[in-house]
């Protein structure tokens, strides 16, 4: 599982509500113990679908909290400021300007007794091929909680290195703490321990395998995040020892269960590999992700035989292709739904059995606020 940068509790002090009090999704809202404390969470990208649907969760759970929605577009910004309600405001923010972000995880507005921000939540992806963590490191400056989306290794582990000054600032940061990697770290985590519990055999294996059909809900942004993953090189571990292989080749065949049924998966270069590896210490670890219709499986294959790897790892170069694809997988959407399945798979020298029956349990679907 992916470490945080610094394991700390947040000084936001809240409370759940009682089972009489207002319920979102099943989950009772959150209320501050403090209400003249008036808490502030910038959400980057929040004008995009992963974005918005954070936005959209967080203030639906915690109605007191103030949303901050962060991006470029402010007529997207504002549309989505008119959606969430009152509680909330538009930041006009480009993510490659650190004096911009400063800014904006400074001061948003002078009207507030407390106008800096308490945490920033980074969905603005992609995250592949950025050359610096501008966020996290605007967050340190300004001693802002952290939390990102991140599901690229070397955004990951570069962000993992800025520990020491996250520490020396004395704020939380996590990285990578999206679904996947994020919630599939913890399953895996879980089932690494369950099998320790036992004390019937140290884990030796563990496999990721991720579907998505179409977009999955999450928009355009996930066509950019496949495609420039199909220009790096796929890490993953045999037996502890690291091994490079060619991106969306080695195909096999995962049942995910109700729902999604049996699904090809191909191998991708994925964050929780090395950190699984690393920090769990299980000794084989693979990642692979499989998309639907399955024409769109054979697309990526292609591109990977037939683009140089220069090309794929061109956010410009990509996002060009996105404007080109995108129409036409959103209309493919609407035929194979936007579904999203994962599925960690660990298999233990001596304990299969329990590991086999948690992993079952690890395949569940759910829809993105819009």
């Amino acid at each position: 599982m992916t470490r945080a940068l610094l394991l700390q509790p947040y000084r936001a002090t809240v409370r759940a509500a009682s089972s009489r009090e207002t319920q979102y999704d099943g989950v009772p809202e959150v209320k501050f113990s403090d209400p003249s404390r008036n808490y502030r969470v910038l959400v980057l990208g929040g004008t995009g679908r992963v974005g918005g649907s954070t936005a959209t969760a967080l203030s639906k759970l915690c109605p007191e909290l103030k949303i901050v929605v962060g991006g470029r577009n402010r007529e997207k910004g504002e549309a989505m400021v008119a959606k969430l309600g009152e509680n909330s405001e538009f930041s006009q923010v480009d993510i490659n300007d650190a004096k911009m972000l400063e800014t904006s995880l400074r001061v948003l507005t002078v009207k507030c007794v407390n106008p800096d921000v308490d945490l920033v939540v980074h969905a603005a992806g992609p995250f592949q091929q950025a050359p610096r963590c501008t966020v996290l490191e605007a967050a340190i400056k300004t001693k802002t909680a952290y939390l990102d989306v991140c599901d690229d290794t070397s955004y990951a582990f570069r962000a993992k290195s800025l520990e020491a000054e996250a520490i020396a600032a004395n704020i939380p940061a996590l990285t990578t703490a999206g679904i996947y990697p994020g919630v599939s770290n913890v399953m895996a985590a879980e089932m690494v321990a369950a099998a320790r519990s036992e004390d019937k055999g140290k884990p030796e294996k563990l496999r990721f395998s991720y579907y998505t059909a179409g977009t999955g809900g999450a928009g355009p942004t996930i066509l950019a995040t496949s495609f420039l993953l199909l220009g790096e090189e796929v890490t993953a571990y045999k037996q502890g020892e690291k091994v490079k292989l060619r991106p969306y080749s080695g195909m096999i065949t995962v049942d995910f269960g109700k729902g999604i049924r049996k699904r090809d998966v191909y191998l991708l270069n994925l964050p929780e590999v090395r950190s699984t590896h690393e920090v769990l210490g299980v000794p084989t670890v693979v990642a692979r992700f499989g998309t639907a219709p399955f024409f769109w499986n054979w697309g990526m294959e292609i591109m990977t035989k037939l683009l140089p790897s220069e090309v794929l790892r061109d956010r410009t170069k990509v996002q060009q292709m996105v404007e080109l694809f995108d129409p036409v997988v959103r209309a493919m959407d609407g035929f194979a739904g936007e579904r999203v399945s994962m599925r960690p798979q660990g298999i233990a020298v001596e304990a299969r059995e329990v590991l086999l029956k948690r992993a079952s349990q690890g395949t569940f679907n759910f829809i993105l606020n819009k």
